[in-house]
């Protein structure tokens, strides 16, 4: 079924947020992984949508599936920035389960998106742009877009050059020097350091391209996800598949220190830990602080945070925070967390709502939000007690589960 090309309303974005993020656990005990928070202030979908919104797309779909009652909440809470025209929104989408031959679950990536193809048909858009909701990334997708429009792609798909030796990671695409895609591996073991060009997971298509595909392929099943069953296809069928060099993004702004090109899948605790690392010190490689290219976090009344009697060492503290006479290095330390005297903390993340009782030391360690840690507790200082009482990742660090203490 094809629009009338002067009814339509120009881009809808997807962003793909109903992923279970296992291997965050304990984090993702009771949220998606796009709503683990990060950064202090943030949660780790706040990336993709600010992204959206500064490249001036305004309609947003989230599909969410697995735990995301915390999402759902943080989506209707802190993204009401929608204007006055019916198409300016970011709207929420359960599984709708509206196709009689599909009535179940999301079966993977393209799969969420026929299920709720209705969406696409009612919005009549130039393009469909299919993003995830689980990176730490800046992006100016206009860029991707111009790319799409001048190269006369079906489908074009943003993609990262990383070293040969990480292509077991990634999806990997083979492109000629046009860059158009002939080939494409998931997860393939590769060695050397030679640069290769791995799959993202975002995509923009032509609407009437994407609509053949979805109702020929996935009403009979045999295109379930992107990167699994869709790349595969579209290559095999010698589709006009394009990849996006992310490399050549510009972000405005941007300052010297800064890497030009920041992408990272945060999937793993060692990853989203690093993540949150890279945020600290002078140098850092993605500085928030960019006016013209603003992440979003949700709306938050608290005072300025209160410090004093304190020691501070290449860190961030958000607002509402009280700390008193204690010792703070290399840390992230969340919205409205209170650590009393004698408290030493280094190489960790405070989420929001926590306590810090007097005289504790936490080491290399992610305490999740609503924690009360009494006083005089040690926390990543022996491997065998704190494996009593909380995760311990096979690279270390120590995850304290998400608490129910209330301030």
């Amino acid at each position: 079924m094809k629009t009338s090309k002067h009814e339509r309303k120009g881009v809808l974005a997807f962003v793909l947020a109903g992923g279970r993020g296992e291997r965050l656990y304990p984090l993702t005990a009771e949220r998606s992984k796009p709503s683990v928070p990060f950064g202090g202030k943030y949660r780790i979908i706040d990336f993709t949508l600010s992204n959206l919104l500064n490249s001036g797309i305004f309609s947003i779909y989230v599909l969410v599936q697995y735990k995301s009652q915390s999402l759902i909440e943080h989506v209707r809470t802190s993204w009401l920035k929608a204007g006055f025209l019916p198409e300016h929104f970011v709207t929420v989408v359960p599984p709708q389960m509206r196709r009689k031959e599909r009535e179940e679950w999301y079966k993977g990536t393209v799969d969420s998106i026929y299920q709720n193809i209705n969406l696409i048909y009612d919005f009549k858009p130039k393009f469909v742009v299919v993003f995830g909701g689980d990176h730490v990334f800046r992006m100016n997708i206009k860029k991707m877009i111009d790319f799409h429009i001048a190269k006369k792609s079906n489908l074009t798909i943003s993609a990262i050059p990383v070293k040969a030796d990480e292509a077991s990671q990634f999806g990997v695409l083979d492109t000629d020097s046009n860059f158009k895609v002939k080939g494409f591996v998931e997860k393939p073991n590769f060695s050397g350091k030679n640069k290769i060009l791995a799959s993202m997971g975002n995509y923009i298509f032509d609407t009437d391209f994407f609509l053949q595909i979805l109702e020929k392929q996935s009403r009979k099943g045999r295109i379930e996800d992107f990167g699994k069953d869709m790349m595969p296809y579209l290559v095999k069928k010698k589709a006009r598949v394009f990849a996006y060099d992310f490399s050549q993004n510009q972000i405005p702004s941007l300052k010297p220190h800064e890497s030009q090109y920041y992408w990272r899948d945060v999937g793993t605790i060692k990853s989203y830990w690093q993540a949150n690392m890279e945020l600290l010190g002078g140098n850092s490689v993605l500085d928030l602080n960019n006016s013209s290219w603003p992440i979003y976090a949700s709306h938050f009344d608290a005072a300025p945070a209160t410090i004093f009697n304190s020691k501070f060492e290449n860190s961030l503290i958000c607002e509402g925070s009280r700390i008193s006479g204690a010792q703070i290095k290399n840390s992230i330390i969340g919205r409205s967390v209170f650590i009393e005297k004698g408290c030493r903390i280094e190489d960790s993340i405070i989420m929001d709502f926590s306590v810090i009782g007097s005289s504790t030391y936490i080491k290399k360690a992610i305490v999740d939000r609503f924690n009360f840690i009494p006083k005089s507790t040690k926390i990543g200082y022996s491997r065998k007690e704190d494996s009593h009482r909380y995760t311990i990742d096979q690279s270390g660090i120590v995850v304290v589960p998400r608490g129910s203490h209330q301030l």
